[in-house]
């Protein structure tokens, strides 16, 4: 008993002493504000938690949008055993400790377990794997929360056994909500003090906030920590006041929402539109966001083939070589080697022919074509075909080539790669309309 004392009142105290953003935490559906997309009224996500009938989910989306609050009130609302790691300390015997109670839990209990890992893209893929037969079994429910892509980060294997929730950034107007409502909180907030907080405060933590309830609570928690009261005993956090506690606008770029395909976007759009300083500029916001430096090369060779491609040949090979750097020497030197091929993508002449003619030849594919390869180019030819139907060896011909058809016969004569003018490619257009117009 003496015990079971001690550690109530360690969990009481370590309670009155936690950021504001942690005591914040509501306790249940009613009080959560923010991502009714998925947890509103009647949603899915919703009814699941309510009939305590939840499967493994994963909770993606960018950080302080409600994802670890949500579990919480999964454990406060659910009859089944809740278990927490933070992938971050956690290990392989921690997951295998906590299944092996889940085998009791079902066995002796009947009871379900619930495993929530927050930060779950942290585990390796030894780790993950350790937990898909538990889940595959239906022994215990996991809830992974991420802030990466779990396309990208978590095993195929457990993301087909769990549906994925996406989270999104909280408006400006759910952020000024919890604000108001930790200023006016007696227990667990500031409604206990005279704080006053004026509505363009408000407005400016909510804003620089940029979707991050966390960042919000605790900048206006550092304001009532730190702000002098009046003689009345007054707590008056003014616009300058906000300025001060939230001074920096942090750069918003999460790895999975529409900002991160936003930013890549512009990016890429910077390079197809030959304007290097854009490009550069949003190469840099990737960067202070903290952008995995070999995505963004990997997506140089994209567009190296894509919006350049045969106007300069050398685009290609300087994006390669660009990732093969990125990968041998890494940040923040790396970012030298980015920039340089950003602005040699960039102030590159432009051509999609050939990404254009693949995107033709493959519809025709599809739709069109027969694809039997013809008898003079199949590498089992027929000795008895006649000698017009042999296939001729281009080098054994003036200017090593010779007419004839390398195409299926229903699309013989169709053109597919129409070079262009621009750039290099213009050297490949007229050697193409030269070698077509001989009488070989």
């Amino acid at each position: 008993m003496q015990e079971n004392f001690f550690a109530q009142n360690l969990k009481k105290t370590q309670t009155a002493h936690a950021p504001l953003a942690e005591r914040m935490r509501p306790q249940n559906l009613g009080d959560f504000v923010g991502q009714e997309h998925i947890v509103g009224k009647g949603r899915l996500l919703y009814r699941l938690i309510q009939t305590d009938r939840l499967t493994s989910a994963i909770f993606s989306g960018p950080p302080g949008t409600g994802k670890t609050t949500l579990a919480k009130i999964i454990a406060h609302q659910t009859n089944a055993a809740f278990y927490e790691l933070n992938a971050v300390t956690a290990g392989k015997k921690d997951i295998v400790e906590i299944l092996e109670k889940a085998k009791v839990n079902v066995g002796a209990y009947n009871k379900k377990s619930i495993l929530f890992i927050d930060e779950i893209h942290r585990f390796n893929k030894a780790q993950q794997d350790a937990l898909l037969p538990s889940v595959e079994q239906g022994l215990i429910v996991l809830i992974g929360a991420t802030t990466e892509n779990p396309s990208y980060e978590i095993n195929s294997p457990l993301i087909s056994r769990s549906t994925v929730f996406q989270f999104k950034a909280l408006t400006k107007e759910s952020i000024i909500t919890i604000l108001k409502q930790a200023v006016l909180d007696r227990e667990n907030g500031y409604g206990v003090f005279k704080v006053n907080v004026d509505d363009d405060a408000y407005e400016h933590f909510a804003n620089m906030a940029n979707g991050d309830v966390r960042k919000a609570l605790n900048a206006i928690e550092l304001g009532v920590l730190t702000k002098e009261k009046t003689k009345a005993g007054l707590i008056h956090i003014d616009f300058e006041t906000a300025q001060e506690c939230i001074q920096k606008k942090a750069v918003y770029y999460d790895k999975k929402g529409d900002n991160h395909y936003d930013t890549i976007s512009a990016f890429i759009k910077s390079i197809r539109g030959s304007d290097p300083d854009a490009a550069l500029y949003w190469l840099a916001k990737m960067l202070e966001a903290g952008e995995d430096p070999k995505f963004i090369a990997r997506r140089l060779i994209i567009s190296a083939s894509e919006d350049i491609g045969n106007a300069e040949p050398m685009a290609l090979i300087v994006a390669v070589s660009t990732a093969q750097a990125v990968e041998m020497i890494g940040l923040p030197e790396a970012q030298i080697n980015l920039a340089q091929a950003v602005t040699f993508l960039a102030a590159s002449p432009k051509s999609n022919a050939a990404y254009k003619g693949i995107k033709k030849t493959r519809q025709v594919v599809q739709k069109q074509s027969n694809a039997i390869v013809p008898s003079h180019l199949s590498n089992t030819r027929n000795k008895k075909l006649e000698a017009n139907t042999q296939y001729k060896y281009p080098h054994d011909y003036p200017q090593h080539y010779v007419k004839q058809s390398y195409l299926p016969e229903d699309l013989q004569g169709q053109i597919f790669y129409h070079p262009t003018d621009i750039g290099k490619e213009k050297n490949l257009k007229d050697y193409l309309e030269s070698i077509r117009t001989l009488d070989i």
